[in-house]
């Protein structure tokens, strides 16, 4: 690879949101950002990742030495066993929050159109690594669930079903998830891509209903910067997305309380998760998805080593 290609990869892989947001095409934006990524993988900080990763994992003893990848040993000086399908098959189920709340962003991409960015590049690079993806479309119900495969056609669908989408009612998280938590079948992959504006008991119960059915569960908050940061001036009039409520309040006193009750709010949900060993990962809408891209790779990793 020379040095332009290894350019316009790592060009790619940091595509950031606004410029993405300029692509109307999510088959195509998807694929920029996943192909982009797994290039990066092989010079990237990320240490010990690969695209053998996807199909190889490491020789112990007890392993038939007849399923030995010797190429791959000559070019790498370690011994690898390619996996069998029932070892690195597995299933993905994305939660996608479409609620109103979601439709906020201060500048150019919203909390909804991240969401689907990443919900869009994380199905196709599922589906790259043969694994199945499923997505699941919530607000204060659940609004539709498409099952689980592993196909192209699939993914195309999906694809196609996100670009169609549109914001719909309040945050509710509890009810929702318990639902869904009851009507999956088969352990897997759970991701969740929420701004989490609900009560968080609800959450922590849905997603304790997640584990306790034996998921893995990857949480990602998905906030705007002005949300996390509180960088309104002056006076300013608030409304509520969801229910229409407006507030008139002074900034600059209101950003100490604000930023306190957030604080609050995310060491509560962090604490709840690392006790349910549920990866929480806060991602603002102006940063570039690779870091949730890698996350969901590192857990699966975790999981089939």
């Amino acid at each position: 690879m020379n040095n332009a290609t290894n350019q316009r990869s790592a060009a790619t892989r940091f595509i950031a949101p606004e410029v993405l947001s300029r692509i109307a095409n999510l088959e195509l934006l998807s694929r920029g950002v996943v192909e982009g990524f797994v290039s990066g993988l092989h010079k990237s900080p990320y240490k010990g990742f690969s695209v053998e990763f996807l199909e190889y994992r490491p020789y112990t003893h007890g392993d038939d030495p007849m399923h030995i990848d010797w190429k791959l040993y000559l070019r790498s000086d370690r011994l690898f066993i390619k996996q069998f399908e029932d070892e690195t098959n597995t299933s993905c189920r994305i939660l996608l929050d479409v609620s109103q709340s979601m439709a906020y962003g201060a500048k150019t991409v919203t909390k909804f159109d991240y969401a689907r960015f990443l919900a869009a590049s994380l199905a196709y690079f599922v589906v790259r690594q043969r694994d199945g993806i499923g997505i699941s479309l919530f607000d204060n119900k659940l609004r539709e669930t498409i099952p689980v495969k592993s196909t192209r056609g699939h993914l195309h669908n999906i694809l196609n079903r996100l670009e169609q989408l549109e914001t719909g009612e309040a945050t509710q998280l509890g009810k929702p998830f318990h639902e869904l938590a009851d009507s999956f079948k088969k352990r897997g992959f759970i991701v969740i891509l929420s701004d989490l504006l609900g009560d968080p008991d609800q959450l922590i119960e849905g997603l304790r209903h997640f584990r306790f059915n034996g998921n893995d569960v990857i949480l990602f908050h998905i906030m705007d910067a002005f949300e996390t940061n509180f960088q309104f001036k002056d006076i300013v009039e608030l409304e509520d997305m969801e229910t229409g409520e407006k507030l008139l309040l002074v900034a600059e006193e209101a950003k100490m309380i604000y930023e306190e009750n957030l604080s609050r709010f995310r060491e509560k949900i962090e604490k709840e998760c690392g006790l349910l060993g549920i990866d929480y990962n806060l991602l603002e809408t102006d940063k570039p998805l690779d870091f949730a891209l890698f996350k969901y790779l590192s857990r699966r990793s975790a999981r089939i080593k």
